[in-house]
């Protein structure tokens, strides 16, 4: 049994000290994921991967009492705790009362509009809300993969499933993504 295992257990046994004692065995893995993820984040985001671990951190561990099966049930937690996160900061910049994601236009090299990076990332939530309702290992994947940004590997290991089935998800779960977005961005209008 390692130790986080060891310490999920104390925690959800009740004991208060336990989560104290979690944080520095998982904070450089949180830390080293949210650092990932952010790099794929638009150049404007304000949120930082130090606050992204430290919001998820808190979401997973504020209530009274915690219960995680084991590592992977940890990560997996984490991993949709840091998507939520992401997720709800899209929305709230999207939001009109902070600018309604009205863009900063230099008169110099105008551009059309495309969508920006955080209607990207709400659609890719909206499908993968879906996909998750008939793929659910699929949809972990993706998460881990998308939102945490591990490796093959590391969600492997994660989920306790093989490299090459997580391979083999990841790949489904992208094209059934990618086609539920083109879908859901040109609907198919009635003859």
């Amino acid at each position: 049994m390692s130790d986080v295992t060891r310490i999920l257990d104390s925690i959800e046994h009740g004991d208060s000290k336990a989560a104290d004692e979690l944080l520095p065995l998982v904070y450089g893995e949180l830390r080293k994921l949210a650092a990932s993820k952010m790099a794929n984040e638009a150049p404007n985001q304000t949120l930082q991967p130090t606050a992204l671990v430290h919001e998820a951190w808190m979401r997973l561990v504020g209530n009274d009492n915690p219960q995680f099966a084991n590592r992977a049930h940890f990560f997996s937690a984490a991993a949709e705790a840091m998507r939520r996160i992401l997720i709800d900061n899209a929305r709230r910049k999207r939001a009109q009362r902070h600018g309604g994601d009205q863009q900063r236009v230099d008169f110099e090299n105008i551009e059309v509009a495309g969508p920006s990076d955080d209607d990207e990332l709400l659609a890719v939530s909206e499908g993968l809300d879906k996909l998750a309702a008939t793929h659910a290992l699929q949809a972990e994947v993706v998460k881990l993969r998308f939102f945490v940004g591990m490796t093959n590997a590391e969600a492997a290991q994660v989920l306790g499933l093989s490299e090459r089935t997580v391979k083999s998800y990841w790949a489904h779960a992208r094209a059934w993504l990618f086609r539920e977005i083109k879908t859901a961005q040109n609907p198919v209008k009635p003859a």
